[in-house]
């Protein structure tokens, strides 16, 4: 499995991993939740993409990502199993974090007509034992038996690009890529910003 963002993810130790959510989270605007046994941290673009981040106490990182244009969008689907099956091979307590929470901007909630059961729909889900990174086995399966591009479909590469794992992560790079994507009317404006991008990392330093 060959991909550029998955190892420098797997290069990152957690709590550069976690600082770094930490302040995407905070620049995105989302209040961290804390959940029973984890901390949720997230980020999304305001357009229906976003990274969910799952610190347990224990060690362990669930990371979902969300790309409503992909192949792996199954909000459409309204198909329960399918959602769930992106789920195997995570661990119980982790997808607990998931199962009959009440829905959020980020992760909403596909409901099971048989049970009422709800699950978050995520089109990658990731996980982290302690010690190295995985993919769902489910979510491998789905993408090996479709010939689906996982970590394009997923939105990984995509949600995770602006954390910039394997990369310089400043308050500088962070205003250079909004000005890459035209946030800026002029200089003026990028420069007035960067002292609040400065203050942000301060706070999670």
């Amino acid at each position: 499995m060959s991909n550029a963002m998955w190892d420098a993810l797997a290069a990152t130790p957690l709590p550069e991993v976690r600082r770094r959510a930490a302040i995407m989270d905070d620049l995105a605007g989302v209040e961290p939740v804390t959940v029973t046994g984890a901390r949720r941290l997230a980020w999304n673009d305001g357009g229906g993409q976003s990274a969910v981040w799952y610190f347990a106490e224990d060690g362990r990182v669930l990371l979902l990502t969300f790309d409503h244009e992909s192949a792996l969008n199954l909000y459409a689907e309204e198909d329960f199993a399918l959602q769930e099956s992106f789920y195997e091979g995570v661990p119980e307590p982790l997808v607990a974090l998931v199962r009959d929470r009440p829905e959020n901007y980020e992760s909403l909630n596909l409901t099971d007509s048989a049970t009422g059961r709800t699950i978050h729909y995520a089109g990658g889900v990731f996980w982290y034992d302690g010690t190295r990174w995985h993919v769902s086995d489910g979510l491998a399966e789905y993408c090996r038996r479709e010939d689906a591009d996982l970590f394009g479909e997923s939105g990984f590469d995509y949600c995770l690009d602006d954390y910039r794992f394997g990369q310089d992560f400043t308050p500088e790079t962070v205003v250079a890529i909004r000005d890459e994507d035209g946030s800026y009317e002029d200089e003026k404006e990028k420069e007035a910003d960067l002292p609040g991008v400065r203050e942000v990392f301060t706070r999670h330093g």
